[in-house]
């Protein structure tokens, strides 16, 4: 159902039961979904491909051209998978020659005043709370959570399951089902009570657990905790995934936490 006054350019692909608000802006080039439902106010530029039943919030500019000095107006999208909100006032700016495409996968909550830059790629039930500020080629895993008005770091990586609390200034790579806090950002434990509600058993949460202990906290650097790591523990997909993101790791990882208040490798 589409509003007259909304505007919707003749070239944009519509599916069926797509709702469109009063006072909406689809300009051509736009694909959207099945079942999605755009609020009023909302603007959706040239390159956006929404998927099915997402819902998008007054205010919200999907698409826009990158803040980015270097953008040569190559052409460019924004992918956003199936089921995701996206709340008031939220920015996703379109990629850059880098990766060509900014992507906001299914499931995900991006709640009111978040700002996704060019080149970001951002995994599956993934939340992004209230003023969280994306720079550019930053990437979210899957099931990561964002504390609000946290500020990312370009290129930098948040492994999945990964939780960092509200206000953090996230300079360095966070690996995956830890949680992380602290001022400078640090390591505070795993993400257990997460991990739990996806399904993790005890006796997963406990390797999980341990494998930290050795990085984080067994008083080596990271190379020979990696090291440690794979001889001591026996392989996992939770194991190879932790070791494969520190030794991949290109602005290098947030630091155990130390009782005197300083970081640790």
């Amino acid at each position: 159902m589409n509003q007259p006054l909304a505007y919707i350019h003749p070239e944009a692909k519509i599916a069926q039961n797509v709702v469109v608000e009063p006072f909406t802006t689809i300009d051509k080039d736009v694909e959207i979904g099945e079942g999605t439902w755009i609020g009023p106010n909302v603007t959706i530029m040239a390159g956006a491909r929404i998927g099915k039943n997402c819902k998008i919030f007054p205010g919200a500019v999907i698409a826009a051209i990158p803040q980015d000095l270097k953008f040569a107006g190559e052409k460019t999208t924004v992918l956003i998978g199936d089921n995701t909100v996206i709340r008031e006032c939220v920015t996703v700016n379109r990629g850059t020659v880098d990766r060509l495409k900014t992507v906001v996968g299914s499931n995900c909550l991006l709640m009111a005043y978040v700002h996704v830059a060019h080149d970001c790629i951002i995994g599956n039930h993934c939340v992004l709370a209230n003023g969280v500020q994306l720079a550019g080629h930053v990437e979210i895993g899957d099931h990561a959570i964002i504390g609000g008005t946290s500020a990312v770091h370009q290129f930098v990586k948040v492994g999945q399951h990964a939780m960092v609390s509200g206000g953090s200034l996230v300079r360095k790579d966070v690996p995956p089902f830890v949680k992380a806090g602290r001022e400078p950002l640090t390591y505070a434990g795993i993400n257990s009570i997460g991990l739990r509600r996806r399904g993790y058993s005890d006796q997963k949460i406990s390797e999980i657990q341990q494998l930290y202990r050795l990085l984080f906290l067994g008083g080596m650097n990271n190379n020979d905790a990696l090291d440690k790591i794979e001889l001591e523990l026996a392989p996992s997909p939770e194991r190879d995934e932790v070791v494969n993101f520190v030794r991949n790791s290109g602005r290098g990882v947030i630091k155990g936490y130390s009782r005197n208040g300083n970081g640790a490798d």
